[in-house]
């Protein structure tokens, strides 16, 4: 009640940090009169002073951000014939500032952009601009590039279609990129695999604002971005563990001490799978083996629970698609098909088994990075969003971002009634099919929202019963989805879409749909998320604009069934609901409101453990990725580097074959075979006689940089230092891969870790660092290993570094969200004990012939 009142005295935080928008606001208007008055040549003149004394550093951003600011509203009434309200130009603050700006749709977000866009560009760093898709960042790139192109910057698009990389360099190299998230973040993760700098398509992480932040930083930030190859394990056990899951019967949960009948039961609150002791017992007999969680059976056991998840927690048409013989999956915030995605540890393939479609090798992982690690790379990330307020938390914890919520230009209209509430989905449907009609008799526009495609199926054959006219956009249809939202602001339509589906496009009405009061939305069920619901409210009502919102429910939807349903149901017994009726009332709103924060919550401890194990990873990425970097430096002085590693192997060796430290006893004959193995280096024991340990390791450096010298020495320094160079990096993408597989494994069983009383996360830091240390010294003595055993001719030497992209560039042509990535080698019938194909100068068996992540020279 205290801090009602302040408020209501003071106002809140956000409203202050608003007023003083405002009052630079006033500052930039006072501007207009200047600029207005100047012709465009003169207009290009000023500009073009600010932006020299921004890159000679003579000025900051924020000493021409006013000026900058009154330019780019002139240059958009010039070239578009918009001009940028005050909020915008608020909004254009915010996003310099390094802060996510909430804007209700229609509000002109994509205009407002271009503010901080132009003055960031102005330094010459680049600056990126992220949607959702392909359509919006190529609209919004053409849209914006005649104010850009005014002012002298260059625009270029990164889109999914483009298929080579010249494409996306060409983009990057401009002033300003648009494109998508998954496109920047598989363009970094393609770049962190090429041999040399030319071959990289982005330079660099300077300023990005993410449209659309909360799909793109919250919804997406569950599913890292990966790249991957295939483990080469065996397929077989997902169809015998599909069979043996339709066997088992599904038990109801119950309170301890009692036990569940059954043979597993589901939580749903969860999204687990509980398998009962009489359900072991049970798989253990189908499965022919005598202990389900013995070592031996692990993957049975785990391919069982996923089978399990499969068929009782996974619905088609709802969480997945079947099309062309292919499991698609259905992303649950924008009902879009997610083509490339695939669900990992096993998931994917059972569900393939349960749909008796083609399984599809389970793969490992090559590269990957999450959505939050690869934004947190940029010296300033800004985002704008209809709706961030209830994620404002999350926000400011993973992405150091404050929410600043702006007023609209002209205040709202829309009414938002109170929820209605059926005991029965049928009942809620015929609800909504009359509400419709209702409507649709009069001519008023209605956008009916379902939380699945299943359900707008359900609502498509009801109207198309009572031969209702509409349109239906879900993940079947997402290609034509702007075509067809922009059109569900017109007299009489009426719009069945999935969730977001449309995000982006405006829907405008006219004069006619005004009178009859806007458009109407329906929502037929609460999503997860109190902010999807907002998403769809907000479809209605912009730039002032009357309109309508109300949701219908049941005691049926999911959202109620598991998350406060009982409390509401009694509510309706005591009041003595009778079959078609509804109750409407504030208090039944919020009681959902608060199943909706439960959910909310649950969401974002899952994105923030996510998050903690991939920052321990993170960590050794960029270590990696940073010391790449200097590799691909034609500067770098790799000899140094060789010497250093020699010298290092040296005392590896030494100390492994010491038997006594204190008379400098060794096992030279087992010493003497190693280094022959190895480095192709005959070392005589005389020359180790009377020596101490450091003596020796000295001598045997000393031996090893002649021996080195020696046969390096008919190249020319420049060839040499390519050659070291090149296979260096070969060393270190496959030890890193080979890695991310122990990193893989690792994670997956690490929170067993939890019963035996330790902290999962603490326990993968410590081994995730163990194995770092032995990642380090694998590059470090293979890279010594690979350089004396490898042989070559003056040709091959020419074209190592040619020879090397093109068998990366093979291997990366299919790296897509499949999470698929070929090499190109015909492994089919070379001989264990042959050379390998790809050239590494190893044994097929011990390279692309090897069982698990795949090793050779560019593996």
């Amino acid at each position: 009640m205290f801090l009602n009142a302040l408020r209501a005295i003071f106002g809140t935080k956000n409203d202050r940090e608003v007023k003083k928008y405002f009052k630079r606001v006033a500052q930039i208007n006072m501007l207009e009169p200047k600029y207005q008055n100047l012709s465009d040549e003169e207009l290009k003149a000023e500009f073009l002073k600010f932006k020299e004394q921004i890159i000679k550093s003579e000025k900051e951003e924020n000493e021409i951000l006013n000026d900058v600011f009154a330019i780019v509203r002139e240059v958009g009434k010039r070239t578009l014939n918009m001009r940028h309200f005050d909020v915008q130009l608020i909004g254009g603050m915010v996003l310099h500032e390094g802060k996510i700006a909430e804007m209700k749709t229609g509000e002109g977000k994509t205009l407002v952009a271009t503010l901080p866009v132009v003055l960031n560009a102005m330094s010459g760093k680049g600056v990126h601009v992220v949607t959702v898709n392909d359509y919006l960042a190529k609209r919004d790139a053409e849209q914006m590039s005649a104010i850009y192109n005014f002012l002298g910057f260059s625009v270029g698009v990164v889109l999914s279609s483009q298929n080579n990389d010249l494409e996306h360099k060409k983009a990057y190299d401009c002033d300003i990129t648009y494109g998508t998230n998954n496109e920047f973040g598989f363009d970094y993760l393609r770049d962190n695999m090429k041999f040399s700098k030319a071959e990289k398509v982005q330079r660099g992480h300077n300023f990005v604002i993410v449209d659309e932040v909360d799909s793109i930083l919250i919804d997406e930030a569950r599913t890292p971005l990966i790249i991957s190859g295939p483990t080469n394990r065996t397929l077989d056990g997902y169809i015998k563990a599909n069979e043996v899951a339709k066997k088992m019967k599904r038990g109801e949960a119950v309170l301890p001490p009692a036990k569940p009948e059954g043979d597993f039961v589901v939580d749903e609150k969860n999204r687990n799978i509980l398998i009962t002791e009489a359900g072991i017992a049970k798989a253990e007999k189908l499965f022919g083996v005598e202990n389900l969680y013995s070592l031996d059976n692990a993957i049975l056991a785990h391919q069982l629970d996923q089978a399990l998840k499969a068929h009782n927690l996974f619905e088609k048409d709802i969480h997945y698609v079947v099309r062309n013989k292919e499991v698609i999956i259905v992303d649950e915030f924008t009902g879009r098909l997610s083509e490339g995605r695939r669900f990992s540890e096993g998931l994917h393939q059972a569900l393939e088994a349960k749909e008796n479609v083609k399984i599809q090798e389970e793969s490992q992982t090559l590269a990957d990075i999450t959505f939050q690690n690869y934004f947190r790379m940029y010296n300033k990330l800004a985002g704008m969003t209809g709706t961030a307020q209830t994620e404002a938390t999350e926000f400011s914890q993973i992405y150091n971002l404050d929410v600043i919520s702006i007023p609209t230009n002209i205040p709202i209209k829309r009414q938002d009634k109170d929820d209605l509430i059926y005991k029965t989905q049928n009942e809620k449907f015929k609800a909504v099919i009359e509400e419709i009609k209702q409507a649709n008799k009069k001519g008023q526009p209605v956008l009916v929202g379902t939380a699945s495609i299943e359900r707008s199926e359900v609502f498509h054959n009801m109207l198309v019963k009572e031969r209702i006219p509409h349109h239906v956009l879900n993940a079947k249809n997402h290609e034509q989805e702007a075509l067809i939202i922009q059109d569900a602001g017109k007299k009489g339509a009426v719009t069945i879409a999935t969730n977001m589906a449309g995000r982006g496009v405006d829907i405008k009405i006219d004069d006619e749909v005004r009178a009859l009061g806007g458009l109407y939305i329906i929502g037929t069920e609460r999503h997860e998320s109190r902010r999807i619901d907002n998403q769809l409210r907000g479809r209605a009502g912009r730039q002032g604009d009357p309109g309508t919102s109300r949701f219908y429910l049941s005691l049926e939807d999911n959202l109620l069934r598991i998350f406060g349903g009982d409390r509401i149901k009694g509510i309706m017994e005591r009041l003595g609901i009778k079959e078609g009726e509804h109750i409407e009332s504030s208090i039944v709103t919020r009681a959902v409101e608060n199943a909706q924060k439960k959910v909310e919550s649950l969401h974002f401890e899952s994105r923030k453990h996510l998050l903690e194990y991939d920052d321990v990873a993170n960590e050794q990425r960029k270590t990696i990725y940073r010391y790449r970097n200097e590799l691909l430096d034609e500067e770098y002085d790799i000899k140094a580097k060789i010497s250093q590693n020699i010298a290092e192997y040296c005392a590896s060796v030494m100390s492994e074959f010491m038997l006594d430290e204190s008379n400098g006893e060794v096992n030279f004959k087992t010493l003497k075979n190693k280094i022959f193995d190895e480095c192709s280096t005959e070392i005589k024991e005389s020359d180790f006689e009377n020596l101490s340990m450091i003596e020796m390791q000295d001598k045997l450096s000393e031996i090893l940089e002649q021996s080195y010298n020696q046969k390096m020495e008919k190249l020319d320094e420049k060839e040499l230092h390519n050659i070291e160079r090149i296979l260096y990096l070969q060393v270190l993408d496959n030890a890193w891969r080979d890695h991310l597989y122990q990193m893989d494994i690792l994670k997956t069983g690490i929170g067993l870790r939890g019963y035996n009383q330790k902290d999962p996360l603490v326990e993968y830091k410590k081994e995730s660092y163990d194995l770092f240390l032995e990642l380090v010294n694998r590059i470090k003595f293979d890279s010594i290993k690979l350089l004396f055993s490898v042989r070559f001719n003056q040709e091959e030497v020419k074209d190592l570094e040619n020879k090397a992209n093109k068998e990366n560039d093979k291997m990366l042509e299919n790296s897509t969200e499949k999470g698929v990535s070929e090499d190109g080698l015909d492994i089919k019938k070379v001989p264990r004990n042959a050379p390998c194909p790809c050239g590494s100068g190893k044994k097929f068996k011990e390279c692309h012939g090897k069982s698990g992540p795949k090793q050779g020279i560019l593996a």
